[in-house]
């Protein structure tokens, strides 16, 4: 429900502000002074295509916001969470802003969205419906939607397993003939992956032994030196051929500090440190000389190391850059292998999984077909005793079918057709002739969708144009019980109309230099037992016309 609505320097609105209540609200007024203004501004809250012809003249920029209450319905509370408004309870705030410059600027509770998220919040909540609408009721794109809100759960359950079928195909479908199209490159990157996977497989990479190797290398290519080296430090620790090597002079000092290490602790502490580091030393010539005992160098295993670090430097530079690349490289040709050559995807076995699926969707789409013909029936009988409320009781409704294409709300086509006269033939609801019948039908038509399009209000934007007598005052009653069950505002210059409304608006403009400013009053009862008179007798109010006007207004 529409609560409050501000409008400033809007076109020929400086400023105003409107509270609402449910119910019907009704806006009268003279013509041209701004009553179909208000609906533009609020059409243009909703998301409606902006220019900078609305700003005010004078304005840097026109603004327009309304705060809403809604109830939370499951496909408005999903687009909410789409959005990111996780938190909204029970109302929201839309604002839009015109600028001079043709600039706009949306926001939905203080939150700046772009013009697609404001129209796709507002459709939820106001429905604006003008006499010439060439909306959802008048777009043969929204009967198919329009019909399927008459489903109840049962219904929708049958056409969400419908939707899940048709994915399932669409996408088995799109396997097979992916397959079928790339048929030599399918086989191609099959084979292009099988030598991948042997490639790395045939390493039998190590982690721990092809890590030493470059180490190994180094080594056997430095055999020379090594043992060089080691030969002279262990000549410089231990040479047999020399009394002068550092153990035979460590060992002569080993000798003499012990022989006076009774005579002071001091002498006994340094025979202790030296024969330690006599006996470290002898530990470790002994080990040199095992070392070079054992050291060789073998050119064959050189060159298997040489071409072990190739392989494993060529596998890095084509899958890696580390070994581990490598590794989980081959763990992902695997998987794509396995997946390829599975038998699941056979070509022979996908084309019959497809086959299945046809069948599958074939069957669904009939049981979809079936419960939609079936609401049809009940629409058509809804609308027909609409039509028959609104003295239009030889008009006929029907929901025309035809057979298309598989998609993913099924495969029929559908769309409204109405009859006005027996005899006519049915015509196309797009293309029936306008004026006074027609905004009898489109009103049938809002009346029985509204219960069910769970909008928050529904704006009528002079619907009963081309019409009078009892069937004005049978679409007076027609909106007025619309508006029963949420809020319905409404600008009419009907009087049955006017005063059969919960609350009147009066809208008026007036100049003051040169400058036209339209204003918004609520009329009390009093005043609006004039406005009806004057709409019945014209500007000369006769107590006739004042004394039907109550008999109106106390309907």
């Amino acid at each position: 429900m529409l609560q409050e609505i501000s409008i400033k320097n809007f076109a020929i609105i400086e400023e105003i502000n409107l509270s609402f209540e449910s119910g019907m609200t009704i806006l009268t007024g003279e013509t041209g002074a701004g009553k179909s203004i208000i609906i533009d501004a609020m059409s243009l809250l909703l998301g409606g295509r902006a220019s900078s012809d609305f700003v005010r003249h004078g304005a840097a920029k026109a603004e327009i916001e309304g705060l809403f209450f809604f109830e939370k319905t499951a496909e408005l509370n999903a687009i909410l969470l789409e959005l990111g408004f996780e938190d909204l309870e029970s109302e929201i705030i839309l604002r839009r802003e015109i600028f001079a410059n043709g600039r706009s600027v949306c926001r939905i509770n203080g939150q700046m969205v772009n013009l697609s998220i404001l129209r796709q919040v507002g459709e939820f909540l106001v429905d604006i419906h003008g006499q010439h609408d060439s909306q959802e009721l008048m777009n043969p794109k929204s009967h198919l939607r329009l019909l399927d809100e008459f489903g109840d759960d049962d219904f929708n359950k049958i056409k969400e397993n419908y939707r899940l079928k048709f994915e399932t195909f669409k996408n088995l479908r799109q396997q097979l003939t992916l397959r079928q199209k790339n048929a030599q490159e399918f086989a191609q990157r099959i084979e292009i992956l099988q030598f991948q996977a042997e490639e790395i497989e045939a390493a039998a990479i190590n982690f721990e032994e092809d890590e030493k190797l470059p180490k190994r290398r180094e080594k056997l290519n430095n055999i020379k030196n090594i043992a060089e080296s080691l030969q002279t430090a262990f000549l410089a620790l231990d040479d047999d051929d020399s009394d002068y090597s550092s153990l035979n002079n460590i060992r002569t000092s080993m000798s003499e500090l012990d022989a006076i290490s009774d005579f002071d602790p001091e002498y006994q502490e340094l025979a202790d440190k030296t024969a330690e580091s006599y006996y470290v030393l002898e530990d470790v010539a002994n080990q040199m000389q095992r070392i070079m005992s054992d050291l060789e160098f073998n050119p064959a295993e050189l060159l298997q190391i040489e071409d072990r670090i190739m392989t494993l430097n060529t596998l890095c530079k084509k899958y890696g850059p580390t070994l581990a690349d490598v590794l989980t490289y081959l763990e992902k040709v695997q998987l794509e292998l396995s997946e390829l050559t599975g038998s699941d995807n056979d070509s022979e076995n996908l084309e019959k999984t497809v086959k299945l699926a046809q069948v599958e969707l074939i069957e669904a789409s009939k049981k979809l077909n079936q419960g939609r013909h079936a609401i049809a029936e009940a629409l058509e009988e809804d609308i027909k005793h609409e039509l028959s409320e609104l003295y239009m009781e030889k008009a006929d409704f029907k929901v025309q079918f035809e057979a298309a294409k598989f998609s993913a709300q099924g495969n029929e086509h559908v769309e409204f057709f109405i009859q006005t006269n027996p005899g006519e033939g049915f015509k196309a609801l797009a293309k029936t002739a306008s004026g006074g019948e027609l905004s009898r039908l489109m009103l049938a038509i809002k009346s029985s969708f509204s219960r069910r399009e769970n909008k928050t209000s529904i704006v009528f934007d002079e619907v009963d144009t081309g019409v009078s007598g009892r069937v004005a005052q049978a679409i007076a009653n027609k909106i007025y019980k619309i508006a029963r069950s949420g809020q319905v505002l409404a600008i009419s210059h009907l009087p049955q109309v006017v005063a059969i409304a919960d609350t009147q608006f009066y809208i008026e403009k007036s100049s003051d230099n040169d400058i036209t400013t339209s204003t918004v009053r609520k009329l009390a009862r009093d005043e609006r037992i004039k406005e009806v008179a004057k709409m019945l007798a014209g500007e000369d109010l006769t107590q006739e016309a004042l004394a039907q006007a109550k008999r109106l207004l106390t309907k």
